[in-house]
C-alpha cells in the first residue's frame, strides 16, 4: 500500500477527512466486520483509481487517529472504543446538553454538553453509550459523520488586541463560537450581523474556523434581521439573475394551437376568493346548473407545469425552494414575480391556462361524475374572503346565489368529512397591521369564516378525487402508480393518554380506545374549550399530540382529514409538491407507465424539509414581530395564560395580542421552585404555589430583546 504524503494541502487534508467520516459511518453499520481498502471504497461508491487513492490516504489518518485498526496486513476494523457504537441525529437544548435520535431506538439517548465534542445541531453523529453511576443510560459523541449545515448567522466581535474575529451566536447551535482570522473577515466591522461559513474544526482545536461570507447589517434593524431569519434556515431572499432572466423570457401568448387541446371554459362564471393582500390567485372556482338540475363545478388551478418545464433553470429553483415562505412584512415566493403574480395569476378578465378537476354534484354535494384534465378559463370576478362572507351572510351583493349555492354544498361537504372523522382545527392565526416602514402598529387574529371553508372544502374535493384517480381503478383496485401524497400518521398514543389524563384536570373526558372514538372526542374537546381560559393551550396540546403531515410516495393516508387518499394539487405557484402532482397527472391521462419511485421519494423528502424550514422562518418572523410590537409595552402589566412549562422557567402568552414572553425560574424568589413534567406545573417546595399550564396570572413585560426574539416578564404576585 503507498506510503502516506505527508505534504497534503489544507484543502486535501479536509477533503480527506470527509472520506474518512463516510468511512466510519459506513463500517459502523457492521462493527464486528473486517474490510479491506476494496471494499471499503466499494461500500462509500469511491469506485475509480483517483477515488481508491483517497480512500487509502483516509485509512492512514484513520489509524493514526486510532478510529479504526488494522487486524491484519491490509485489512481493518473500527476500533474497539467505538466498536458499539450507535449512529443518530443530535438535537442540543437551551441548557447545552442534547440528545441523539436512533432510528429504531425508542427514547432519544441524553449526552451531557462535556460530551458533545464538536458536534452541532442536527449533525448526524456517532455515539459510544454508557450508563451514568451504573444508571442512567447516556452517550458520549465520539466523531460528527455529517454536518447539516456550515453556514450560520452570528454577530461578529473584532479582538483589537490580537486583530482577529469571531462570531458568536443567538441561538444554541453552536457550544462555542467561530474563529475569524483577518483575513476572512470580507469587510464586516464589529457589532455586525453576517453569516459565517465554518471551514474545519480540527479536534484539537477549542474553536471552529470560519470565513465571513456576507454582512447582513446592524442588529435589531428591521432589514437585517428578517435577512437574519431566511439566512438562519437557508433560506434565499432573492432570485439569481440567470434564474429571472429565463422566466422573464417565457413566452406569454396563449397561442390558439395549445388553447385548442384544452378544455375551453372561457363563457363559463368563474371566480376567485382570496385573502385581501393576495397577489397569486392559484385556484378560481366555476359553476353553472345543468339541464338535469344538477351543477357543475370547476375546480380550476393555475397551470404552473404549462410553464416551468423539467429541466430548465426555472424548475431546479423551484424545487430547491419547493415552497414560498410568508414573513410578516413579505412573500418570499417559488417563483419569480412574472410566474406568480402575472402569468399564473388567475387575475379577473385574463385568459389564463389551467389544471382543472370538473364536478357534476347533485343537491345533495354528491358526485355524479367527475373529469380531470387542462382548461383555458377567464375569471370574471376577483372576490376576498370579506367580500365574499359578507354575501353569505346577507344573501345580497353581485354573485350572491351563486355563493350561496357553493356554500350550501361545502357545508354538506363538511359535514360529511366530520362525521367521517375527520378532526376540525380552527386555531386564530395572529397578524399584524404595519405602517409604510413595516413597523407593526397593530395585532388581529385571522378567523377561518364560511367563505374560508368553502374554498377549503372544494380543495380538499379536488385534492382528493385527483389521488384517488391515479391511486385507484375504476374496480376499486390500486393501480401501484408512483403519485406525490400528502400522509398523515395516526397520533401518538403516548402523547394522546398524556393529553387525557391532563384534560381530565380540567373536566373534560377523552375517549381513546379505537381511532373513531379518538377524533370524536378530539373534535367535542376542541368545540368545548371554545371561548374558555384553557382554550389556547388545550388547542396546542391536542395539535401536539398530532402527527406532523409530509410528502410521500408509501400512502398510508390522512388522518386528520380522514382520507383514504389525499394529495396536494391547488397550490402549484406555491407548493412544489403540487406541480410535480400536475406532472404525473397529465402523465397518465397521457396513457404513460408508472415512472421509477426512488426518484420521486427523494424529492417528497426534500420537499417536507424545506416545508418544515419555511414554517419555523414564518414563526421566528412572528415572533420578531411580537417582540417589536411589545416593545412600546415595556413596564406595563397585562393578563395572561401560562402557554408552557419547562425546568427553566414558565412561558406567558397575552391573549389580547397573543404575544408570549418567559419568567425564569431563578426570579421568582417567593419559594424555592421545581419542575413537574407530568402536570405541566412548577411547584414551589416550601410552600406547595403551584403554577400550571393554562392557570391565569398577572404580569409585567420588564424586556424585549429584539436580536433574540424574547420577551421577559414578571410575574405581578
Amino acid at each position: 500500500m503507498p506510503k502516506k504524503n505527508r505534504n497534503l494541502s489544507k484543502k486535501n487534508n479536509d477533503k480527506l477527512r470527509d472520506i474518512g467520516r463516510l468511512i466510519v459511518r459506513f463500517m459502523s453499520k457492521k462493527t464486528s466486520k473486517i474490510y479491506n481498502y476494496k471494499q471499503i471504497a466499494e461500500g462509500i461508491e469511491f469506485k475509480n483509481p483517483r477515488q481508491r487513492e483517497q480512500v487509502i490516504q483516509s485509512i492512514h489518518i484513520l489509524l493514526a487517529e486510532n478510529k479504526i485498526k488494522e487486524v491484519e496486513k491490509g485489512k481493518y476494523i473500527l476500533d474497539i472504543e467505538i466498536s458499539d457504537t450507535l449512529t443518530g441525529v443530535i438535537d442540543f437544548n437551551q441548557s447545552g446538553n442534547a440528545y441523539v435520535k436512533v432510528e429504531g431506538v425508542s427514547d432519544d439517548i441524553f449526552v451531557h454538553q462535556k460530551n458533545v465534542k464538536n458536534a452541532l445541531q442536527g449533525d448526524t453523529v456517532i455515539i459510544v453509550p454508557f450508563h451514568f453511576k451504573g444508571k442512567k443510560l447516556e452517550a458520549a459523541v465520539v466523531d460528527v459523520l455529517e454536518r447539516s449545515r456550515t453556514q450560520f448567522v452570528g454577530t461578529f466581535q473584532y479582538v483589537s488586541s490580537k486583530d482577529i474575529g469571531f462570531v458568536v451566536f443567538d441561538k444554541k447551535i453552536i457550544n462555542t463560537d467561530i474563529f475569524i482570522p483577518k483575513s476572512n473577515f470580507n469587510g464586516a466591522k464589529d457589532g455586525d450581523k453576517v453569516i459565517v461559513k465554518m471551514l474545519g474544526w480540527d479536534d484539537k482545536s477549542k474553536n471552529p474556523e470560519g470565513e465571513i461570507l456576507e454582512v447582513l447589517g446592524q442588529p435589531g434593524e428591521h432589514e437585517t434581521e428578517i435577512h437574519s431569519i431566511l439566512a438562519e434556515y437557508g433560506l434565499p431572499y432573492n432570485f439569481p439573475p440567470e434564474v429571472e432572466a429565463e422566466a422573464q423570457h417565457i413566452d406569454k401568448t396563449l397561442s390558439e394551437q395549445e388553447i385548442s387541446r384544452r378544455w375551453d371554459m372561457r363563457d363559463i362564471l368563474t371566480f376567485t376568493i382570496d385573502p385581501k393582500d393576495a397577489k397569486d390567485f392559484d385556484d378560481a372556482l366555476s359553476i353553472r346548473k345543468l339541464e338535469n338540475g344538477n351543477w357543475e363545478i370547476g375546480v380550476h388551478i393555475a397551470d404552473v407545469s404549462y410553464y416551468v418545464q423539467p429541466g430548465t433553470l426555472l424548475d431546479q429553483e423551484a424545487y430547491d425552494r419547493a415552497t414560498s415562505v410568508y414573513l410578516v412584512d413579505r412573500v418570499v415566493p417559488m417563483l419569480p414575480e412574472v410566474l406568480s403574480n402575472e402569468l399564473c395569476s388567475l387575475r379577473p378578465n385574463e385568459d389564463k391556462f389551467t389544471f382543472s378537476a370538473v364536478f357534476e354534484l347533485d343537491d345533495k354535494a354528491e358526485i355524479q361524475k367527475q373529469w380531470f384534465g387542462r382548461t383555458v378559463i377567464n375569471s370574471d370576478r376577483r372576490f376576498t374572503y370579506e367580500e365574499a362572507q359578507e354575501r353569505i351572510e346577507t344573501k345580497t351583493g353581485d354573485l350572491a346565489e351563486e355563493i350561496n349555492i357553493l356554500d350550501r354544498l361545502a357545508k354538506i361537504m363538511r359535514k360529511d368529512r366530520m362525521k367521517h372523522g375527520a378532526i376540525a382545527f380552527d386555531r386564530a392565526e395572529v397578524r399584524f397591521n404595519l405602517d409604510e416602514n413595516s413597523q407593526p402598529i397593530g395585532v388581529y387574529f385571522k378567523i377561518s369564516k364560511d367563505a374560508n371553508h368553502l374554498i377549503e372544502e372544494f380543495m380538499l374535493l379536488a385534492n382528493k378525487k385527483v389521488s384517488e384517480f391515479v391511486s385507484v381503478t375504476r374496480k376499486g383496485e390500486p393501480t401501484n402508480n408512483t403519485f406525490i401524497y400528502r400522509i398523515h400518521d395516526d397520533p401518538d398514543p403516548t402523547k394522546l393518554a398524556s393529553l387525557r389524563d391532563f384534560v381530565h384536570t380540567f373536566g373534560y373526558k377523552m375517549n381513546i380506545s379505537n381511532r373513531n372514538k379518538i377524533s370524536e372526542s378530539m373534535n367535542k374537546l376542541l368545540a368545548d374549550v371554545k371561548g374558555k381560559g384553557e382554550e389556547n393551550m388545550i388547542e396546542t396540546l391536542a395539535m401536539r399530540s398530532m402527527s406532523k403531515a409530509v410528502y410521500s410516495t408509501e400512502n398510508i393516508g390522512h388522518y386528520g382529514l380522514s382520507f383514504e387518499y389525499y394529495s396536494h394539487f391547488t397550490s402549484p405557484i406555491r407548493r412544489y409538491p403540487d406541480v410535480m402532482a400536475h406532472r404525473l397527472l397529465q402523465h397518465y391521462l397521457d396513457g404513460g407507465k408508472s415512472p421509477n419511485i426512488t426518484e420521486y421519494e427523494e424529492k417528497c423528502k426534500h420537499c417536507s424539509q424545506m416545508e418544515r424550514l419555511a414554517a419555523d422562518a414564518e414563526r421566528d418572523s412572528i415572533k420578531f414581530m411580537q417582540v417589536k410590537f411589545m416593545e412600546k409595552h415595556v413596564g406595563e402589566t397585562f393578563k395572561g395564560v401560562i402557554s408552557g412549562v419547562t425546568d427553566w422557567g414558565i412561558y406567558v402568552e397575552i391573549p389580547e395580542n397573543g404575544a408570549e414572553g418567559l419568567i425564569r425560574l431563578r426570579d421568582l424568589t417567593d419559594d424555592s421552585y421545581m419542575f413537574d413534567a407530568k402536570n405541566y406545573a412548577i411547584v414551589g417546595m416550601r410552600h406547595g404555589n403551584t403554577y400550571q399550564l393554562g392557570d391565569e396570572v398577572e404580569i409585567k413585560v420588564v424586556r424585549a430583546n429584539i436580536i433574540a426574539k424574547q420577551l421577559d416578564f414578571k410575574l405581578i404576585q
